[in-house]
């Protein structure tokens, strides 16, 4: 964004928000207390963005067929996926995360006779927020493929294409252009959310700061520098999505 542009009245948020993030970058790394938080909990920066991204795409292999199914003429599907969305987007994401952890992946592993203890925090983490997440994805999809004119499926039938091809080959390129937005939101949403892992002593960002604060006390360093972390993610994150979206319109 040009300098001009940026001293509009509409963008001054952009000035004062950077002034801000200036300000708390400056105090991480010239208070020597703040700076010893900082190197403590960056760390956790690599297990966050790699729940963040597993999570995101199993969310969104869930949310595809479940969004299929949500439209499909077959009844079973539909039922089966609106009985997951409708259930899923019911229970509070801290609560699934618990009955998944706790509940869920034991009996499972009772069933197959698996060591419950063999099961990674990592994994449950990563299951509860694909399962939480594919069923809002799952909504994004079936509005896209909506969003697709009925004549493009009526042109690929005429050209001989099946069912199958029509929606692989028409209806979802032309339907991705509209979730892009929705699916970008869900993914800094879910990056977010990923905070709540540490409830499972996954050591991401927000588990290393707990640590930090439970055994020094510096509760102010702690969470300013956390509370820095997340924001300059999210603004990054918001910028690339930004970015793809103009890529995408001008072709």
């Amino acid at each position: 964004m040009k300098i001009r542009n940026i001293l509009k009245p509409e963008n001054w948020w952009i000035i004062i928000l950077g002034s801000i993030i200036t300000w708390m970058i400056y105090i991480i790394f010239s208070n020597p207390e703040y700076n010893k938080a900082f190197n403590f909990i960056i760390p956790g920066l690599k297990l966050t963005f790699l729940s963040t991204i597993l999570s995101f795409f199993i969310a969104l292999f869930l949310g595809l067929f479940s969004g299929i199914g949500r439209i499909s003429n077959n009844k079973i599907a539909s039922t089966l996926s609106r009985t997951y969305i409708e259930f899923i987007r019911g229970v509070p994401v801290l609560i699934l995360i618990f009955t998944i952890a706790f509940v869920v992946v034991v009996r499972g592993a009772e069933f197959f006779n698996i060591n419950n203890g063999n099961v990674p925090m990592l994994a449950r983490a990563i299951i509860a927020l694909s399962v939480f997440y594919g069923a809002y994805i799952a909504e994004v999809f079936r509005a896209g493929i909506e969003s697709v004119h009925s004549g493009q499926r009526e042109g690929g039938a005429s050209l001989g294409l099946s069912e199958r091809q029509i929606m692989r080959f028409i209806v979802l390129p032309q339907a991705f252009r509209n979730m892009l937005p929705a699916l970008g939101n869900d993914f800094i949403s879910m990056m977010k959310d990923s905070s709540l892992l540490s409830v499972l002593a996954v050591e991401d960002l927000t588990y290393k700061g707990r640590l930090y604060s439970g055994s020094t006390f510096r509760f102010a360093e702690t969470y300013l520098v956390l509370t820095v972390v997340y924001l300059i993610i999210t603004l990054i994150l918001s910028a690339l999505q930004r970015k793809l979206e103009k890529r995408l319109e001008s072709k």
